[in-house]
């Protein structure tokens, strides 16, 4: 399991915890919303919880709970400036589709087991 950061995604992070004054990581996540099925959320934080998952980059840190990996798994995470609005831009293999806002998306469906 990996997820990357290019260095512009990891310099904004250093940039929003040097701003806040204190914290360790980026946590990223997934929430059930929107109009295909997911959204991701961030979180600046001070520690890392049992279970957690933990990623560098370019000296960067994003942290991710089990539960949320099993949909950005293989994920790349760059920081991108569109005219007046700048945010995380996810290279997610995961993701189906996403809807026509870009707030969220709806990953691929596993394959069940083969049953015997």
């Amino acid at each position: 399991m990996t997820m990357v950061l290019t260095e512009r995604a990891a310099l904004q992070i250093q940039r929003q915890l040097e701003k806040r004054g204190k914290g360790i990581a980026l946590r990223i996540g997934v929430k059930k919303v929107g109009c295909t099925g997911l959204a991701h959320t961030f979180d600046l934080i001070d520690e890392v919880g049992s279970g957690d998952h933990s990623f560098e980059s370019h000296g960067a840190r994003i942290v991710v709970d089990a539960y949320s990996l099993e949909y950005l798994d293989g994920s790349r995470i760059d920081f991108v400036t569109e005219g007046l609005k700048q945010s995380f831009k996810f290279d997610n293999p995961n993701v189906d589709s996403e809807c026509g806002c870009g707030e969220s998306f709806n990953v691929k469906k596993k394959a069940s087991p083969a049953k015997t």
